[in-house]
Order: C-alpha cells, then structure tokens, then sequence
C-alpha cells in the first residue's frame, strides 16, 4: 500500500471494476495501521451507496468437504448464466503468528482463469470467528465493482460460520457422504445456522451413502428447525467433480433470499446486520487497543510468564492488565 493514497481515484478504479484497484482498496479496509483507518472509512462511504444489489452466500463444511471444489464448479456455472461472482476466501492462519496459507486460488482454478470472476484470499489473524475483520468492508468493495454474486468460504465448522453467517443473506452447508461420525461432531449450533445443506461428492460408490446421510441430515433439521417460521431447511445431494446437483443447491439459495423478502424483507434483514456489524466494529477495535502500545504488549508478555509459572493467577493477571489498559484509554484514539 502506497503511502499517499488518493482515495477519490481509488474509488473510481474500484467503480470501474479495476482489479488492481479493487486489491488496493481492500488491502486498504484490511489494515490495522491506525493512519489507514480513516480513509478506510471515506473510502467506503463512496462505495457503499453503489453496494448492497448482489446475492450474498455463505459457506462452510466439515473438513474436506470440498469447499473450494464446490465454489470452483458453482461459481463456473453461474458465470455462463451471465453473472459476475466475487470469492472472499479465508484462510487458516496461526493465532501465534498471524501467518496465512492463501492457496485458494490454486484450488479454484477454472474459475480463477475467468474474467467475469474475483478470488481474494484474507488472512483470517486471529479473530474469533477466524473471520477477516475487514470481509464486511470487502464485500462492499466487490459489490461496488459490479460482482452480483459473493461467496464468503470460511475455514471449517467452528466460531467462523456465526460470524460469516451474521454477513450473508444464505448460509451453505457443505457435508460428506455417509459420514456418520461427522455428524455426531457437527455441533447443533452451526446445524440451526445453515440455510441450505447439502451434501457434496455424491458421485460413483459415494452416491447411495450421499443419498443416506441427505436423509439423516434431513431428520435432524427436522428436529432443529423453529417450526414457527414455516420453513425446514432444505437437505440435498449434489457433486462438485461431475455438476449433478448444483443446479438444485442454487435454487435452493435462491429460494431462501426470495422467503427472506416475502417474510423480514431483504432490507431489514441486512439492517438487522448492519447492527451486528456496528458492535463487531466496537469489539474489533477495543481488542486492537489492547495491544496498542509497547508498555501494554510489554506488560501482556510479563503476565504471561507469571501465568505459565503459577506465580500469578490468571484472573488477578486479567485484571492487572485490563487496569493498565484502561488507564491508557483516555488518550486512545478510536479509529
């Protein structure tokens, strides 16, 4: 990132589907430098009256569910009905260092080879939720570069899906044939969030256990489901590698952003988000200011060693800590 950056040219690059630009702007929304943050925020006060018309799809799945796979197959087929599909990738990274594989665009090939299509990796730091803090801000970017479809792919089934799912209009459950086992690990919680199951790599000697566990899958929502909304989510079969199914799953998707308007309405749904995103805001940056200055972080790794040798308790740490923090605040500026 440059470090004079014109934030009306920007815009426009972003306006005009540049690619380049779109990457600056949001290398732009994603760093935590405190001087970048207001022209984050002016950048995207630009964008966002030309943001909010696309089909927004989140998706998650138990490990080796094929997730890249699927949106590789799904985001091909869209494009030849004509639409522009943006990926907003995230990637493991490690808590302690912060580092991030970004391999999806060598998992998404055909699609990344298509011009109609934009793959971002992000670093997912180490965020609860292992959700990029800036995906929100991202999404806002590729929407105001003309992309009517985005897909957000988590890491896996955890903390990240309730916060990708607080962002998306569907939530899209990836799980494996016949995995029994899985099924005892899904936890309730990320069952009672999706919006659309389905399950991939039902193909060749999978395709009657995909039959199976669609089935299973489909008593358990069955007993998930608030039924006093009138709606079960819908359980199917599908496969990446051959394209059998993923006509079905789309419609699905489309079928549940159409009960979204005919019951909440779009509008106040994604208002009721905006909401969400205001306190994620709040929570993201208090945790920055955590470790905002060299006596704090000095101060965080002094207490960790008290801990580690039991010379200190970790709650009288905690509050050792947060009373040297607080005493910094009033001199912190919020960004």
């Amino acid at each position: 990132m440059p470090r004079s950056i014109d934030v009306d040219a920007l815009a426009g690059q972003v306006l005009a589907g540049q690619r380049a630009g779109m990457a600056r702007a949001i290398t732009l929304v994603e760093s935590a430098l405190p001087a970048h943050r207001p022209l984050a925020r002016r950048l995207l006060a630009q964008l966002l009256p030309h943001a909010g018309g696309a089909t927004r799809v989140g998706l998650t799945g138990v490990p080796g569910a094929g997730k890249s796979t699927f949106i590789d197959a799904m985001g091909c087929r869209l494009i030849e009905r004509g639409h522009r599909v943006a990926v907003l990738a995230v990637d493991p990274s490690s808590t302690r260092t912060g580092g991030s594989i970004l391999g999806d665009r060598t998992r998404m090939g055909k699609l990344a080879e298509s011009d109609q299509a934009y793959i971002r990796p992000s670093p997912s730091g180490c965020h609860l939720g292992g959700v990029a803090r800036a995906t929100r801000e991202a999404m806002i970017i590729v929407e105001a570069a003309g992309y009517d479809t985005v897909i957000v792919e988590t890491v896996g089934v955890g903390q990240s899906e309730v916060a990708v799912a607080g962002m998306v209009d569907t939530f899209l459950m990836l799980a494996l044939a016949r995995s029994g086992d899985q099924l005892q690990g899904i936890k309730r919680g990320i069952l009672e969030l999706a919006d659309v199951i389905a399950v991939n790599k039902a193909d060749g000697d999978n395709a009657s256990e995909a039959r199976v566990t669609a089935r299973d899958l489909s008593i358990a929502m069955k007993l998930i489901n608030d039924e006093s909304t009138g709606r079960r989510t819908p359980v199917m079969t599908c496969s990446a590698l051959t394209g059998d199914g993923l006509d079905d799953v789309w419609k699905a998707v489309e079928e549940h952003r159409a009960w979204i308007d005919e019951t909440t309405g779009l509008a106040r749904y994604r208002a009721d988000q905006q909401v969400e995103w205001m306190w994620a805001q709040i929570e993201g940056q208090v945790l920055d200011s955590l470790r905002s200055t060299q006596e704090l972080r000095e101060l965080g790794r002094e207490l960790e060693a008290k801990v580690e040798k039991s010379t200190e308790s970790a709650l009288d740490a905690s509050v050792e800590f947060l009373t040297a923090w607080a005493g910094q605040l009033p001199g912190y500026r919020w960004n």
